[in-house]
């Protein structure tokens, strides 16, 4: 399986009930190159003794590891570093650090649709009489087609590209919103730092000043507080190798297998 060896390397743990299976994936062919199945969850020394045997066999055929991509896991950092040193690439999986700010973008409409919910004015049930029981009727029907937009249509605040058709409808269903206008620029600029015609230095300058955008917006710092993590840094690391894959997909894929053949 070394044969071919790239040099890039994706690592992930799989929970199952008691048992945790460590696994080592080829980033480029995805090929598995060495597990471990553990009876406990793992700890940092398991880590550690999990990377030294693979380096091992690597060291035998005379190889070396160029790039590791990881899902963020806070066990991998140290042993990664004891064990293959300072000079490898440690790439955190672009896909989950998007994952956990779509999550906080999402949270913040949910955020906001709760407000709306909370300005209905509660009235009786039957045929609204009297004018100030029509506008009170007027106003909640108003209210809860608003809820209803941001509801069925929250993708918008999350998707990568919106079309000329959805901008409009994002514009009309942010009217009077203009924290979730914000919100949804500060997305577009997220995306943007994953840009791979960029390099970590300029992607890491977008970031300084994107930062010091939201902190400027006090109901918006604490919902996007995902953007002051350093794994956000972490994920660029992929900007100054072409070779380096910006996802641990490789290993990835194998859990889904595993997950699917559990269902079946």
């Amino acid at each position: 399986m070394l044969e071919n060896f790239s040099g890039y390397i994706a690592a992930d743990e799989l929970y199952d009930g008691p048992f945790c299976v460590l696994s080592i994936v080829d980033n480029h062919s995805f090929e598995r190159l060495v597990y471990e199945v553990l009876d406990h969850d793992p700890t940092g020394d398991d880590m550690r003794c999990f990377f030294k045997r693979f380096k091992q066999h690597l060291d035998r055929r005379g190889l070396t590891v160029i790039g590791i991509t990881t899902d963020g896991s806070p066990l991998c950092p140290d042993p990664i570093v004891d064990v293959f040193g300072d000079d490898v690439e440690h790439q955190l999986c672009e896909f989950h650090v998007l994952q956990e700010i779509t999550k906080a973008v999402l949270k913040a409409v949910t955020q906001a649709r709760k407000k709306l919910k909370g300005k209905k004015v509660k009235c009786g049930r039957g045929r609204p009489s009297g004018k100030v029981a029509r506008r009170i009727v007027r106003k909640n029907s108003r209210l809860q087609a608003k809820i209803k937009d941001l509801f069925d249509h929250r993708h918008l605040f999350v998707k990568k590209k919106l079309t000329a058709k959805e901008k409009k409808m994002l514009i009309r269903i942010t009217r009077g919103f203009p924290e979730l206008r914000s919100l949804r620029s500060i997305m577009d600029e997220v995306y943007r730092l994953f840009d791979r015609r960029c390099r970590t230095e300029t992607a890491l300058g977008k970031l300084g000043r994107l930062r010091s955008r939201v902190k400027r917006f006090r109901s918006l710092n604490k919902v996007l507080k995902k953007l002051f993590s350093p794994n956000l840094e972490k994920a660029l690391t992929f900007l100054d190798d072409t070779l380096l894959p910006a996802t641990s997909n490789a290993v990835e894929r194998g859990n889904r297998r595993h997950r699917k053949m559990q269902k079946s």
